[in-house]
């Protein structure tokens, strides 16, 4: 498989959500494990008709922002660089997620940097930012080791999904860093 939308890493690939993804999708995204410190704007539980509404919202996207990360022809997770307009225009939200199977093999990270790398050369964005719920330190630290710095703390900004207010940490990364 190859295109202007599929990215190379070791051992995994960047790719374009598919039509026929629903069941890969929900297989992984069904996990607690998975949602813990993510907007609850990510369900959980995970149903076929969210996995649907998903790859239906993604594949209509030009150019690609959202990509699943695809690990021995299964997906593992996503990643995305949703940019934003108006006066933002240049700047995107940045984030990720990966199925615990795959937790502390360093995929997350590369797949991340691969994909930074792709925002800032290809799509020729300036700025990428991304929120971390502030007891999610191996989120913070993915990002970290991806160049980005920590610009703010925003304390008690969310409600997590027990019903704790959390601060969280504003990362960013330039596209001249």
């Amino acid at each position: 498989m190859s295109g202007p939308d599929i990215l190379r890493g070791d051992g995994f690939l960047l790719r374009p959500f598919r039509s026929g993804d629903a069941d890969g999708l929900l297989a992984v995204a069904d996990d607690a494990r998975v949602t813990r410190w993510m907007s609850s704007r990510f369900p959980h539980p995970y149903t076929r008709a969210d996995a649907e509404f998903w790859i239906s919202k993604t594949t209509s996207e030009s150019p690609t922002e959202t990509f699943a990360i695809e690990i021995e022809d299964r997906i593992a997770g996503s990643v995305a660089c949703e940019e934003h307009d108006g006066e933002k225009a240049g700047v995107a939200e940045f984030g990720y997620w990966l199925t615990p199977r795959y937790w502390g093999r360093g995929i997350v990270t590369a797949a991340s940097r691969l994909l930074v790398r792709h925002a800032f050369d290809v799509r020729g964005l300036r700025r990428l930012e991304a929120h971390v719920f502030a007891p999610n330190v191996a989120s913070a630290r993915v990002l970290e080791k991806c160049g980005f710095v920590k610009e703010a703390t925003m304390r008690r900004r969310v409600t997590d999904r027990g019903g704790d207010v959390l601060d969280t940490y504003l990362y960013a990364r330039l596209a001249t860093d």
